[in-house]
């Protein structure tokens, strides 16, 4: 399917492994200009600072936005510090407002954009393994909707995804959330962690990150011109809701 995204410019942050690289390669494929968004690229997304290195580097007005920088880790709510918390609050939320900010009048004043929230399953339905990353996965799909409400008019259409667990460096790396888990749960390896979270999915599996990109992708572009504030699960069925 031809998305109508050839020549546009996107941004996509978080771009170096999974569901971030992933969407990088499918809007490359599509013929979109790409700048792939990391700290290793001497970006750092919580910086105020970060949409004006963004626009400079970008190969012209930015098009499609896809704010997919993001973390987690397992820790209980009483370990949580005040650290952990702004730190989620400003990767997840701020970060994403700020670009957000800094591009969608552009956008707008053209007639044309795309922005694309990267949140979690974790943020509709709140998960005891870290309280700051749901809650601020539940901040950023707000968040989401207030900048869709206010640029809907304008040709500008803001939408989120929702992924469940996926098999992304984040949970199957070395010292990831695959090994954090087992260590938390009295578990006895990486492998059994996610073998005991993949059983709480319908479809009983992680996702790959091109399944949860192949939507994000198809939102940025013509193909969902009449998509706005919406908030898709792409999770194998972990968030039971018919809404």
């Amino acid at each position: 399917m031809d998305l109508g995204i050839s020549g546009r410019v996107a941004v996509v942050t978080g771009a170096t492994r999974g569901i971030g690289a992933a969407t990088a390669d499918i809007l490359e494929a599509e013929g979109a200009r790409v700048l792939r968004v990391s700290r290793g690229e001497g970006i750092d997304v919580t910086a105020p600072d970060a949409a004006d290195a963004i626009a400079a580097r970008a190969a012209g007005p930015v098009d499609i936005l896809v704010n997919n920088a993001g973390t987690s880790f397992a820790r209980a709510l009483e370990e949580l510090t005040d650290a952990d918390w702004n730190g989620l609050w400003e990767l997840h939320v701020m970060a994403s407002m700020r670009l957000m900010r800094a591009f969608a009048p552009g956008m707008a004043e053209r007639g044309w954009g795309r922005i694309v929230n990267v949140t979690s399953s974790a943020g509709k339905r709140p998960s005891l393994t870290n309280a700051a990353y749901s809650v601020t996965k539940a901040a950023q799909a707000s968040l989401s909707r207030v900048f869709a409400d206010s640029y809907a008019t304008q040709g500008v259409l803001v939408n989120s995804v929702a992924p469940g667990p996926v098999s992304s460096p984040l949970w199957v790396d070395d010292g990831g959330l695959g090994d954090q888990t087992a260590a938390s749960q009295g578990l006895g390896s990486r492998a059994e962690a996610i073998e005991a979270q993949a059983s709480r999915v319908p479809m009983r599996r992680f996702a790959e990150p091109e399944e949860i990109a192949n939507v994000v992708a198809f939102l940025c572009s013509e193909r969902a011109s009449d998509v706005t504030g919406a908030a898709w699960s792409v999770d194998g069925g972990t968030f039971a809701s018919i809404l």
